[in-house]
């Protein structure tokens, strides 16, 4: 779904530069109390996932393939405001280096990739483990619902982007219906990558997993025919376990499947670029800014070979990432530790809790 140039008018680009730019900033702030020094590189990680698992298109009807947005899979893993930042900081590498989304356009995809799918996802979560028993299948029943949810609200969020700054005239209420039509169906491959992935790393190492923080009941003592809490029990101590296992066998699967899977994704253009060809939004659509790149459109310049172009291209966008998104989060979590000095403790935050 990444909106290239020449869809968005440039004030309704602008607009949508300074919400996003605004969203950052919130996020940046928000994200001081969800990282900690287990889980800024973690989450550098997660940005290096997302990233490859976008370059695997999975057909969702003739002619039309999708891809994982990236924003519940985030959220859930690493908290919402740091999963704001996992996916901006993806399209970002992706519209420098790769030439994926236009750089004027990059509020737009920011606004609508990375916060109102986090933003849907995540508040469809919390309310849904809030609903349900307190156990490991509630965590990924409730990703798979949520990760469901927030495609199609993507979709109903460029229409209306469009809808005020389109630049061709088509009939919004036919572009509201493909939209959401042909991203319900990529919803449920975002679905079942997000329900996947979250599972498997609640399955090995919960204590790293954002939306599972709480999955325990109280144990309830009857005292004097009253139920009380049960003292708590010593608590476990995860921050002493190492997540290097965890974190190279992530960095490991990203390479792989940006190196090597990725050979093997729908050449079918995605929703927005079906949609946009049917309807005539492309009419307008302009160069990139970045089209010349030697790693544009995931390939290597000069080198003829697809398979290897396109592999290494794969390896090089895992490698940048995960390196620029660490770099960011863990300065986030500098400035957290910063900020928690005795002269700011107003700063730190009450529970874990967004």
């Amino acid at each position: 779904m990444h909106v290239p140039d020449g869809f968005i008018n440039a004030p309704v680009s602008l607009a949508t530069g300074v919400v996003a730019a605004g969203a950052v900033a919130v996020s940046l702030r928000g994200a001081r109390r969800e990282l900690d020094e287990r889980t800024a590189p973690l989450a550098g990680l997660v940005a290096a996932f997302i990233f490859a698992v976008q370059m695997l298109n999975f057909p969702v009807a003739a002619g039309t393939s999708g891809h994982l947005l990236g924003g519940a899979l985030a959220a859930i893993l690493v908290g919402p405001y740091t999963g704001v930042l996992c996916v901006s900081v993806v399209l970002l590498m992706q519209g420098i280096l790769f030439a994926d989304g236009g750089l004027t356009a990059l509020g737009v995809n920011i606004t609508v990739m990375a916060v109102v799918t986090t933003v849907v996802a995540y508040a469809v979560f919390r309310g849904l483990v809030k609903l349900l028993p307190k156990k490991r299948r509630s965590i990924t029943v409730s990703a798979f619902i949520a990760a469901v949810l927030s495609v199609p609200a993507a979709a109903a969020a460029f229409t209306l982007v469009y809808a005020i700054g389109g630049t061709t005239d088509v009939p919004i209420g036919q572009v509201l219906t493909a939209m959401v039509g042909v991203h319900i169906l990529i919803g449920i491959g975002e679905a079942a990558i997000t329900a996947l992935t979250v599972g498997a790393v609640i399955a090995v190492r919960p204590d790293l997993v954002y939306g599972a923080r709480g999955l325990t009941v109280p144990l309830k003592l009857r005292v004097n025919g009253e139920l009380v809490d049960a003292p708590a029990a010593e608590p476990v101590p995860v921050a002493a376990r190492s997540h290097r296992k965890v974190w190279l066998a992530g960095l490991a699967t990203s390479l792989v499947l940006a190196g090597f899977v990725s050979f093997y994704a729908s050449a079918s253009p995605d929703g927005l670029e079906k949609v946009a060809a049917d309807k005539g939004i492309d009419k307008k659509t302009e160069d990139h800014a970045t089209a010349d790149s030697p790693l544009a459109d995931y390939g290597i310049e000069g080198l003829t070979n697809s398979r290897l172009s396109g592999g290494l291209a794969g390896v090089i966008g895992v490698g940048v990432t995960v390196v620029a998104g660490t770099g960011v989060f863990w300065a986030v979590r500098r400035r957290r530790t910063s900020d928690s000095s005795p002269a700011s403790v107003s700063d730190v935050p009450a529970n874990e809790n967004v």
